[in-house]
């Protein structure tokens, strides 16, 4: 029997074994840090239930706009909402933990056995019983299992990067997987970092009710989005209270007590009750016999792979935020899916990262697929842009919604759709049929004449398609 070892139970890991299992082979997981990876139990999974929370939150803050009212027991007009920190972080740990004893019994179920430990590659000798590669497993107790493989798929993720003179110390200098051990609410968060990460917890932490103040390096919050949408996301936020500091370089940060001071390169100062590193990942590649494998790392020690997940070494392959492509769960678990169905022999269609759906879960959220706003404007290919706003949608008027709009790109001549950007509350729901329309090569026509629900905020989406048409 096909022997197939995986290094880390991550979305990479776990779904990769559940794709060879199904395939036929002998699967073994080797995980150290708890089934599930970061995605489940410290980044995705933990970040979008305290978000769910502040989402309640800015939907409560808009209650009076739609007629409802809130009083204490003697009838009295209800001064403020409060949260509850702990038992909201209460929840997110538990909600992980559940998630990630699922993934264990949906594992042992497909008859995976799962080892716990660190894995690494062993470069020095061949596994036995003609397989051709051997993982090394640092066993909790202090001994080591060695596991001989015919394949091997490492999927051992990243970690927040941190600074020289920015280290976090878990009380008030945090990395965001630190933040869920907080049992009071911050008087005042710091967040360094305007990328995805930075951007979802300054949304979420001041929709809670906590003063967020926002240090971007660049000239505006999410740099990587859809420049439009990331415009419409900081008039939100500056407009709901938040401070962001655009242009604004993080030189250290310092804790004195009970007070952090973040230092800007510029001269200035910020201080406040504490601080969250957003600052970018690092992967987790050091250290487990990846070179000495003859596995090419590029300068950031990210796995260098093709389109099917394979590695420079033969029957090396590696899937999720270790090879630093699109790092997002939904990616590793198909990098994964994809290395299995191609070691395997089944059918499979290499990785087209322009069929990828994304989402920022801010407030509003920004919802991404196919190509980009910047690839029009540089020429990388040429397409009809159609932007239309939520505000005139009649579901949106209902709701209170004011702030965001529906994108779409088409190929002009053909009127394919080849993406689109959704802004606006679940937009990680509404971009579903642009999606569908982005993967199946519909055009904007065809997309226009599917039945909506009326009145719904996915109606601005077949509008849109409808503004793109061409009478021939």
């Amino acid at each position: 029997m096909t022997h197939v070892a995986i290094i880390g139970g991550g979305p990479g890991g776990y779904e990769s074994a559940h794709v060879a299992a199904q395939l036929g082979a002998e699967v073994t997981v080797v995980d150290s840090d708890g089934l599930g990876g970061s995605a489940v139990l410290t980044d995705c999974v933990p970040s979008k239930t305290l978000i769910a929370t502040s989402e309640l939150m800015t939907e409560l803050s808009t209650a009076h706009e739609l007629g409802i009212g809130f009083s204490d027991e003697e009838g009295d007009p209800a001064s403020k909402v409060r949260v509850d920190l702990a038992r909201v972080n209460q929840r997110v740990l538990r909600l992980a933990g559940e998630q990630s004893r699922d993934i264990g019994r949906r594992l042992e179920r497909d008859g995976v056995q799962v080892v716990v430990g660190r894995g690494r590659l062993d470069a020095t000798a061949e596994g036995g019983r003609g397989a051709h590669h051997r993982v090394l497993v640092d066993l909790p107790d202090g001994g080591t299992r060695a596991i001989d493989a015919d394949a091997v798929l490492v999927a051992t993720g990243a970690s927040p990067r941190t600074l020289p003179t920015a280290q976090p110390d878990g009380e008030r200098i945090l990395t965001w997987e630190q933040v869920y051990d907080l049992t009071e609410v911050p008087s005042r968060m710091i967040v360094v970092g305007s990328g995805v990460t930075g951007a979802e917890f300054a949304s979420a932490y001041m929709a809670l009710g906590i003063d967020v103040v926002l240090v971007s390096s660049r000239d505006r919050v999410l740099p990587g989005e859809d420049p439009d949408a990331a415009e419409v996301l900081q008039q939100v936020l500056t407009r709901r209270g938040m401070t962001v500091l655009s242009r604004s370089r993080m030189e250290s940060v310092t804790r004195v007590g009970d007070e952090v001071t973040v230092r800007l390169t510029d001269g200035r100062s910020v201080t406040g009750s504490h601080c969250l590193l957003a600052l970018g990942s690092i992967p987790n590649t050091a250290g487990i016999g990846l070179e000495e494998a003859g596995v090419i790392l590029d300068d950031a020690g990210f796995v260098k792979v093709d389109r099917v997940s394979r590695t420079s070494a033969r029957g090396v392959y590696a899937a999720g935020d270790c090879t630093g492509i699109l790092m997002l769960a939904s990616v590793a678990a198909m990098q994964g899916r994809i290395a299995m169905w191609h070691f395997l022999g089944d059918a499979v269609a290499p990785l087209d990262l322009k069929k990828v759906s994304s989402n920022v879960f801010t407030a509003p959220e920004i919802a991404t697929v196919g190509w980009s706003q910047q690839a029009v404007d540089n020429g990388e290919i040429e397409a009809e842009v159609v932007r239309l706003e939520l505000s005139g949608n009649a579901r949106a008027k209902m709701q209170g919604v004011r702030d965001g709009f529906v994108k779409l790109f088409c190929r002009p001549g053909t009127g394919i759709i080849v993406g689109g950007v959704v802004v606006g509350p679940r937009a990680s729901e509404l971009i579903h049929p642009v999606s569908v329309a982005v993967a199946e090569s519909l055009t904007a026509d065809q997309l226009a004449q599917a039945f909506t629900v009326y009145p719904s905020n996915s109606g601005s989406i077949a509008e849109a398609a409808r503004r793109l048409h061409h009478p021939r």
